[in-house]
């Protein structure tokens, strides 16, 4: 399907035609058509998350008719490896490409037609062009091919580390760094942190065709960029056009800069031993401001003079926070309204208790969405699993008047009923570190009046407090449950109790024996 979402938005950054082109993988005349349409309707970017490709062709083009069924075109590939074949001719061919077309009811091209599509494809093949670049347009990245080393202090293992390269077109400066691995972490970290070296973004992304940047579904006008890849190149205001497979000539400079890095840097530090990453690239940094000082041989100036006083003023600034990596997860919502994310929990508006959500979870922050559409952020719990984040809004009206209660609130409502409820109420709210963790305690505590009535549990209070200066609601609620607080104590007339002998008391006589 036409990206007519990232068409809107690399117009809005100003992008010209034949970049988006580029990047969209469109012809011109769907550019022009989408950008016409769009200002009819005044679409402009940003755009809704809920516009996806499909709604927005829906809004773009809603009566537009199927297009006609075009001529085949020949398969290009399979005819220039036949022409090298001996006694095979392009009428020959052109016999054959009709005979299969009206086998499979197609509309065949005329043969002037066809010789005529095949010279533009041979055309193709065989043209280079020089592109001359704007300072600040477009900078190269790629993996450089031979890695460095490193050493496992522990195990004596002899390590890879992998070269990252990021070069600005116009000025050839160059940003380097080593990472454990090429994968998607170590890609965009080093995104990151080439665009903070440079202090600035250039309006093109020159990618190679690895995993981490291009998905491919078939030949390279087919590809399609890595979900977590689009979406740093949107928050960096950035588009990004791969070069094609095995065509080095669409970054020229990040793979000349690779050859010569791989001598000012890799090699020359082949001799020296690094213990840890960090090192390592301590000892690149070093090699690389040496080599981005470096006088050019055949111009004046080097590559930071040029870079500092030709491209970096028409760097677009970085954005306000660096991009995070984030990683996509699913989660259910639970009865209680929150979701768990790696054993910790986070509230979501309770209205969508049972809803499956998509997570997007980075190293500081939670985002819920449901149905593309953002419902929730949390700052990510860390340390102890089972924590919970609360937005008070998430909560139904009659759990949020919970939070309205508190100590003084609780004293009240126990004075009213009695003097000794006062004293328990008080010696919960006092039996832990932080006055919240009673709250439930005092509030089923309090429940109690309206299931044995204020009497009883004043009485039940008395009753405990006899026995210890604490007690708790568990055993005030033993109290009513078996009716002991109905139950007085025996007096002797002195208006003192009775002590009852517990035990075998062993007389004299005992010893005597």
């Amino acid at each position: 399907m036409t990206k007519y979402r990232e068409i809107i938005r690399l117009t809005g950054l100003g992008f010209s035609q034949r970049n988006i082109m580029a990047s969209c993988g469109v012809a011109q005349k769907t550019v022009v058509k989408v950008q016409k349409r769009a200002r009819e309707l005044n679409l402009a970017w940003p755009l809704d998350d809920s516009m996806t490709d499909s709604k927005l062709e829906g809004i773009l083009f809603p009566r537009e008719a199927k297009a006609s069924p075009s001529k085949r075109m020949p398969d290009f590939a399979y005819i220039r490896k036949e022409l090298l074949r001996n006694g095979v001719s392009k009428k020959l061919l052109w016999t054959e490409y009709m005979e299969d077309c009206r086998a499979n009811g197609e509309e065949p091209l005329m043969y002037s037609q066809f010789c005529y599509h095949i010279q533009l494809d041979e055309q193709k093949h065989r043209a280079t062009m020089h592109i001359s670049r704007k300072p600040g347009e477009q900078v190269e990245v790629d993996w450089a091919g031979d890695p460095a080393t490193l050493i496992d202090p522990d195990t004596g293992e002899i390590l890879k580390a992998y070269i990252f390269v990021g070069v600005m077109t116009y000025s050839q400066y160059a940003y380097v760094e080593a990472f454990l691995d090429m994968k998607q972490k170590s890609w965009i970290a080093a995104h990151v942190h080439m665009y903070e070296y440079f202090g600035g973004v250039a309006k093109i992304l020159v990618p190679d065709n690895c995993k981490t940047a291009v998905i491919h579904n078939g030949g390279w006008k087919d590809q399609q960029i890595n979900e977590t890849y689009q979406e740093m190149a949107e928050h960096y205001g950035t588009a990004i056009i791969p070069a094609r497979v095995r065509a080095p000539k669409d970054k020229p400079n990040a793979e000349g800069t690779v050859g010569v890095i791989s001598t000012w840097i890799t090699a020359a530090l082949r001799d020296e031993q690094f213990f840890s990453l960090a090192e390592l690239n301590r000892a690149i940094r070093s090699k690389l401001e040496l080599f981005n000082h470096k006088l050019f041989q055949k111009k004046e100036g080097s590559r930071i003079s040029l870079f500092l006083e030709e491209e970096k003023p028409f760097l677009a600034p970085l954005p306000a926070t660096r991009f995070e990596l984030a990683d996509w997860k699913q989660a259910t919502v639970q009865f209680n309204y929150h979701i768990s994310v790696d054993r910790m929990l986070y509230s979501v508006p309770y209205e969508y208790i049972k809803k499956k959500v998509d997570v997007r979870v980075t190293e500081h922050t939670i985002e819920i969405f449901y149905n593309h559409n953002r419902i929730a952020s949390h700052r990510r719990l860390t340390g102890r699993p089972g924590q919970y984040s609360t937005i008070t809004e998430h909560m139904p009206q009659d759990h949020q008047r919970y939070l309205e209660w508190n100590g003084d609130r609780f004293r009240k409502w126990a004075e009213r009923i009695g003097i000794n409820t006062y004293t328990v109420v008080n010696a919960i709210l006092a039996s832990k570190p932080v006055e919240q963790q009673t709250y439930r305690s005092c509030m089923g505590l309090l429940k109690l009046a309206e299931k044995y009535s204020d009497s009883r549990l004043e009485a039940a209070c008395k009753k405990a407090l006899s026995f210890t200066a604490s007690p708790s609601y568990k055993s005030i609620s033993n109290i009513l449950a078996t009716g002991a607080d109905q139950t007085g104590p025996s007096e002797n007339g002195s208006g003192n109790t009775k002590q009852k002998a517990k035990g075998i008391t062993r007389g004299a006589d005992y010893y005597r024996r």
